[in-house]
């Protein structure tokens, strides 16, 4: 079969159709990303913006897997003695400065669409990419329940925050499931990108601008801090297991975490060939503490990582987490946990190059500050840093924050090649762990690996408790086992959004494709073919 099936998949269906349309067209898979990205800040505005930030992972065939880090780096005024002289104990949630971290998204598209070129791909026109979501923004959505609810949740603690009720609370309300919502101001702001460049937003025009709105509103970001910034390539991690090889981001995200969970659950399925799916959901969970664990205490910003970083994944230390879970007993938990929200989405062109990305703005809206003429909300990810001054993840000037984000990409023996990902802070390695363990090692298709009941261990986006979360549709199974290993457990509804929005694409060695996304999402993942040449 020829390499001319494509696929796209979104947690949003109007992003997953803008990015079909191009690859269907003959786009590469990185242009009809970099036109989802854009679509999804219109019609997901709660989960991602493009104030905030992106990782890519992208593969060529027969090439070795990319990486792209686009999450922006703290202001040079960015210390606690600064925060101390704006009367502030540390960074607050909300808020001008809150926003202490520049976005990076937009200059990882000019990455990723160098990284095109030198694949071969003619590129699109940057205003043709963005044309269909400066329509969305102009002509308005219709608000989801995910929309819906996350404007509910927000209201009292942005009631006085004037951009963001003007642009998401027009009504003098919060939004409700079924309202149209237009943003203007953020198709203008589309346009400018498609005429200017993204290298405006950090080094032209737009950049003076961004800059002195948010010094203006108490934030420590200036102009040359949009100037010193760029997205960079970067060596994805990878771990070995058994039939594939698995990639993710290293620091500042928590690819580290995702990767360790599947490897040390690789090592422990070595002496337990045919766990049951008790036992299976058990060591996940015992993994994912070691996982965190060590995640907490090592990702930093890439400048500051300890001398042990190089061994985290080496052979020997998975033996010794996985010789450490114990069969019978739940190891002690809980700690503090991070929230985050993000939308993953996945996409493989008629060439068959692979993308995986994720794009977040943070909390729910961010640092709930939504710039009065572009209907631009920024990130507020500053929040990632560590109180403790003497932690390895202090805030400091030009640092990054450790990210929950980490968009994953696997590599099978047999030729298959798998992008996927999912939102959910803390959950995001959690659902990876279960989409990935129940498609390679169960046999699962990826629609029913995606759909079927999940756990969550801590808190996620929009919940704060440390237990082990399972949907309905599991905890019957489950809850009895697992309580009697010594979990503590509480039985969340059935294909609930606080258990992730995950997604995945696969392309066979033959070219055929698949794509699915979680109906936990308003997503969709449309397989089609190609038409004209790349």
């Amino acid at each position: 079969m020829s390499r001319r099936q494509v696929a796209f998949s979104a947690p949003h269906a109007a992003a997953a159709q803008v990015g079909q349309a191009l690859l269907e067209d003959g786009a590469s898979a990185i242009d009809a990303m970099v036109a989802a990205s854009a679509a999804i800040s219109v019609v997901y505005p709660h989960m991602n913006s493009l104030g905030g930030d992106g990782f890519w992972l992208l593969q060529a065939p027969g090439e070795n897997p990319v990486a792209i880090d686009a999450c922006g780096f703290s202001a040079a005024l960015a210390t606690p003695e600064w925060y101390a002289g704006q009367g502030l104990d540390g960074v607050p949630a909300r808020g001008g400065p809150a926003a202490l971290c520049l976005g990076g998204t937009l200059d990882g598209w000019r990455e990723a669409r160098a990284c095109a070129a030198e694949y071969g791909y003619r590129p699109r026109p940057l205003g043709e990419l963005l044309a269909p979501a400066a329509a969305l923004a102009r002509d308005g959505i219709e608000v989801t329940a995910s929309l819906a609810a996350a404007s509910e949740k927000v209201q009292p603690e942005l009631a006085a925050a004037a951009g963001y009720q003007s642009v998401f609370c027009p009504q003098g309300r919060p939004l409700a499931a079924g309202d149209s919502l237009a943003n203007p101001g953020l198709a203008v702001f589309l346009e400018r990108l498609a005429a200017e460049g993204t290298e405006s937003v950090y080094r032209g025009a737009l950049a003076a601008e961004l800059a002195d709105w948010l010094a203006a509103e108490g934030s420590p970001l200036r102009r040359d801090d949009f100037a010193a910034y760029r997205a960079r390539r970067v060596t994805p991690l990878s771990a070995r297991l058994a039939g594939a090889r698995v990639f993710n981001l290293p620091a500042p995200t928590q690819g580290i975490a995702s990767l360790l969970i599947l490897a040390i659950h690789d090592v422990w399925r070595r002496a337990h060939p045919s766990p049951s799916e008790l036992e299976a959901v058990h060591a996940l969970v015992e993994a994912t503490k070691r996982a965190f664990t060590v995640r907490d205490a090592e990702v930093a910003d890439p400048s500051r990582l300890s001398e042990r970083w190089p061994t985290l994944l080496e052979p020997a230390a998975l033996r010794a987490h996985a010789a450490a879970i114990d069969d019978s007993s739940a190891s002690p938990w809980p700690r503090s946990a991070e929230r985050g929200d993000t939308v993953w989405m996945g996409a493989v062109d008629r060439n068959g190059c692979l993308v995986s990305f994720i794009q977040s703005v943070y909390w729910e809206f961010g640092a709930g500050l939504v710039h009065p003429d572009y209907g631009l909300s920024w990130n507020n990810r500053g929040l990632g840093f560590s109180r403790n001054p003497d932690d390895r993840n202090a805030l400091g000037p030009r640092r990054k924050p450790r990210h929950t984000l980490n968009p994953a990409l696997a590599l099978f023996d047999d030729g298959r090649r798998l992008a996927y990902g999912t939102m959910g802070g803390e959950g995001q390695p959690q659902t990876q762990a279960a989409l990935f363990t129940r498609y390679h090692y169960g046999g699962e298709s990826l629609a029913d690996a995606i759909a079927r009941g999940r756990w969550l261990l801590g808190r996620t986006w929009g919940d704060d408790s440390q237990d082990l979360k399972l949907e309905a549709d599991l905890f019957p199974r489950l809850a009895p086992g697992l309580r009697a290993l010594g979990h503590s457990l509480r039985e969340v509804p059935a294909r609930s959004e606080l258990l992730g929005h995950a997604g995945a694409v696969c392309q066979a060695a033959d070219g055929s494709v698949t794509a699915a996304t979680d109906p936990r999402s308003d997503g969709a993942a449309p397989v089609g073919t190609a038409g004209a040449a790349l």
